[in-house]
C-alpha cells in the first residue's frame, strides 16, 4: 500500500492533533496522530505514548512536539525521539498535502 487519506487539512487547526486508524498492505491496523504544528507544519507519528500506552493524540502540541498528558513526555514531531520517562521513540511516518487531502503512508514507517 501507499499514500491514504487520513483526513481534510479543515479537519485541524495549529497546534491540534488527530487520531486516525490507517491500515497496512497486510490489513493491519496502525493508530496514527495526524499533527499540525503551530507554525502549520503538518506530521504523522504512532498515536500511543511507547511509556505509558495513552494517545498521544489528546496532548499538547507546541514547538516541534507533542505531550503525552499521562507523565509529561514529550515526543519530537519528525524524529519521533521522547523525552524522558519515555525512552523509545514513537514511529514516524511519511505525510503529504494534495490539495486538502492529507495522505498517510504507514507501510514505510521511520524511527529515531
Amino acid at each position: 500500500m501507499s499514500f491514504q487519506h487520513a483526513c481534510s487539512t479543515a479537519d485541524i487547526g495549529p497546534a491540534e492533533a488527530l487520531s486516525v486508524t490507517l491500515s497496512t498492505a497486510d490489513a493491519t491496523d496502525v493508530a496514527v496522530a495526524i499533527v499540525r504544528d503551530s507554525d502549520g507544519t503538518w506530521h504523522a507519528i504512532g498515536d500511543r505514548c511507547t511509556h505509558g500506552d495513552v494517545l498521544l493524540s489528546e496532548g499538547e502540541v507546541e514547538d516541534g512536539s507533542i505531550e503525552c498528558w499521562g507523565h509529561s513526555a514529550r515526543f519530537d514531531l519528525t524524529t519521533g525521539t521522547p523525552t524522558l520517562p519515555a525512552t523509545q521513540p514513537t514511529p514516524v511516518y511519511p505525510l503529504s498535502i494534495d490539495e486538502d487531502r492529507v495522505l498517510v503512508d504507514v507501510d514505510h514507517p521511520t524511527q529515531a
